[in-house]
């Protein structure tokens, strides 16, 4: 560690850093950062004994009376961030992890430290490594002020759509109509060329700004729905380096959009009738080094080139697919994606190739390199150091008691019928936060990877989310019922 101290500091002094962002997440994800100047970093004690601060104040972390906590540094994180070049507000960012009081040990509200890292430990100790691809999905507005929506001005009053697509009109309009004239009708944004997709510049910059924070972009889209969504995914990484760069992603989406007087935004549904933004979770097992090691989830003689550890590692997912579904969409807003109609992965069941199920093996390159499972239920309102935990606990929850899966259903799910769907045995995901809050709660394989601290902490802040939504009286109630 003390070479990889070293380097930061050469890192601070080389790129003249003047201030340096300190990260780290909240229980419930959100991101947060303060700012020391780099000189506690090149010439004090920051990276020895790290920063102190109030843990009080950050949700799901510690109450008043032990609100004294201490941020560590992991210098093998440090960043420039590419994007700002003023010398007087030059920064870097670099991840920590939490300990409690006077730096003695790891805290259990952490969730990058204690969840993430635990886990990742744990499984380093069977022999094994995980590598994660998430693919996520965002939009960007060119304007929003939430102070001054116009409310379902566009909804009419049978619940249905009025006289135009689309979203509040302090949003983009939908259809989005580009400076070129042309339209990208709701649902039909996917994979539109310029000038049609007007992201595309946006994009461009986000790789480069990306890949100057380590984080290599391998493609990137317009993606399904009309205004702005889009998509960048990056090369899969082990547990806790997928989360710092799911953080790095989000951090530099919003930043660059911003130098481009628009706004990014991850919150999962923000038109009304259109698709939501997803964040489908790449995810495979390896004995030694990722990608050169054995691949565990490969089998070459299989019909899908699937292990039979793979298949308890999917029968895993699926067990624990509704305890899973309040920590990988845990937010009101997310249940407005979990629909039928938007290709959403509201069916519980696995499946070759087929979009339509909430596992999917994706089937594009025949080398055991690259056999993966795909975890379906995951949007990027979530905290991806407690969901990609989870869903790796649920697999290998499912390898240890040999949960088989069954046999994959290869229809198309969303055209079955109820009894067809009870006939194959297909469930459905929770289809409110409270519904996966009372899953979560009966699951004790999910509960003991986040240990006692986040559960009660992550519970008690959703629980207090959806009853602030259950007693909000909404626009749409106003105009729905004020007649009656």
């Amino acid at each position: 560690m003390t070479d990889a101290i070293e380097k930061a500091r050469q890192t601070l002094k080389d790129s003249n850093v003047r201030h340096v962002l300190c990260a780290f997440s909240d229980v419930r994800g959100f991101f947060q950062t303060f700012s020391i100047p780099a000189k506690e970093f090149i010439d004090g004690s920051a990276f020895e004994n790290g920063i102190g601060f109030d843990g009080s104040s950050v949700r799901g972390f510690r109450s008043i009376e032990q609100s004294d906590m201490v941020w560590m540094p992991d210098p093998l994180t440090i960043k420039v961030v590419p994007w700002i070049e003023d010398p007087i507000q030059k920064s870097a960012i670099i991840f920590g992890d939490v300990y409690e009081a006077w730096g003695t040990e790891i805290a259990n509200c952490d969730p990058r430290g204690f969840v993430a890292k635990g886990l990742e430990k744990k499984l380093g100790d069977m022999g094994m490594k995980a590598v994660f691809g998430p693919e996520i999905e965002f939009f960007v507005f060119e304007r929003l002020d939430p102070t001054s929506l116009t409310w379902d001005l566009w909804v009419s009053p049978n619940g249905g759509v009025g006289d135009s697509w689309g979203p509040p009109r302090a949003m983009p309009e939908s259809p989005e109509i580009t400076p070129g004239g042309f339209i990208i009708r709701p649902k039909e944004g996917y994979f539109r060329a310029p000038p049609e997709d007007t992201t595309v510049e946006y994009r461009n910059d986000l790789v480069y700004q990306l890949e100057q924070l380590g984080v290599e972009v391998e493609y990137h889209h317009h993606e399904v729905a009309t205004a702005g969504q889009v998509e960048l995914d990056f090369k899969p990484k082990t547990l806790v380096d997928v989360g710092d760069a799911f953080y790095l992603y989000k951090f530099a989406a919003k930043n660059v959009a911003a130098e481009y007087g628009m706004i990014a935004t991850f919150m999962p549904k923000p038109i009304y009738l259109d698709n939501a933004s997803g964040m489908h979770t790449h995810q495979s097992l390896w004995e030694g080094e990722p990608f050169n090691g054995k691949a565990v989830f490969a089998d070459p003689d299989d019909e899908y080139m699937l292990s039979q550890t793979a298949r308890y590692y999917i029968g895993g997912l699926l067990e624990h697919a509704k305890a899973l579904t309040a920590l990988c969409a845990p937010t009101i807003n997310s249940f407005k994606r979990l629909v039928p109609g938007f290709e959403a992965p509201i069916n519980i069941c696995w499946s070759p190739r087929n979009r339509s199920a909430l596992v999917r093996v994706p089937m594009y390159v025949k080398k055991p390199s690259a056999i993966r499972v795909e975890y379906r239920g995951v949007d990027p309102s979530c905290n991806p150091y407690l969901a990609i935990s989870a869903q790796l606990a649920a697999g290998l929850d499912g390898i240890k008691k040999k949960i088989d899966p069954g046999d994959p259903l290869l229809e198309d799910v969303y055209e079955l019928s109820e009894r067809e769907k009870r006939e194959y045995g297909v469930g459905e995901l929770p289809t409110t936060l409270r519904d996966a809050l009372d899953h979560l709660a009966s699951d004790e394989v999910i509960q003991k990877v986040l240990g006692s601290h986040i559960y009660d902490a992550f519970m008690s802040l959703k629980i207090e989310e959806w009853n602030q939504f259950c007693l909000y009286v909404s626009p749409w109630e106003i105009m729905k019922y004020l007649d009656v």
